[in-house]
């Protein structure tokens, strides 16, 4: 009963377990990784001294971003000198669905996201297996073997247990590999 409890709870088998900064931050960094690099070249293409056009900062949370830029064009000319080391330009944005893998920039390296990931891969399996042996032992026997109830029990049992896998491989790979969201394109 507990196991199926914190199988129901999507983020429970995270909550104060993991030590990765990149989880840390949730859904926002993952959701807006592409939207911050459309923003990252709208910034360079405005330039240092044009910031303002491209950022809208309205929120008091933001006051120590605009300290900073003015101290930055106060005492830095708007920018940092890094010498040879940049010239500029950045390299061009990876397709949205290798920059947002949660796979293998985080799942991978934490073990309780990778003991999770097992747990709800093997509880897939076990559906589809159980799924496909209901409808093995239905084919199997003789027509008049198990009574109608049974039969119906089991074509039932088959039947959840298939959308649930099916469910469950969605939730996977929402909550594993990939979530896209789109607002970055609006």
């Amino acid at each position: 009963m507990a196991f199926c409890f914190s199988l129901s709870l999507s983020n429970y088998y995270h909550k104060g377990k993991c030590r990765s900064t990149t989880r840390d931050c949730g859904l926002f960094m993952y959701t807006n990784l592409y939207l911050l690099h459309v923003e990252e070249e709208k910034l360079i293409e405005a330039g240092s001294s044009n910031w303002q056009k491209v950022c809208f900062v309205p929120a008091k949370a933001d006051a120590n971003v605009l300290a900073f830029r003015m101290w930055l064009k106060k005492y830095a000319g708007g920018q940092f000198d890094w010498g040879t080391k940049f010239n500029g330009s950045l390299p061009p944005t990876p397709p949205r669905l290798q920059l947002m893998d949660r796979y293998w920039s985080h799942v991978v390296n934490c073990k309780s996201c990778s003991g999770a990931y097992k747990g709800f891969n093997a509880l897939k399996i076990s559906l589809q297996v159980f799924s496909v042996a209901s409808v093995a032992i239905m084919a199997a026997t003789k027509h008049g073997m198990i009574s109608v109830a049974t039969r119906n029990t089991l074509t039932a049992a088959a039947i959840m247990c298939f959308v649930g896998s099916k469910w469950l491989s969605h939730f996977i790979y929402k909550n594993f590999h990939f979530h896209d969201y789109i607002h970055a394109f609006k």
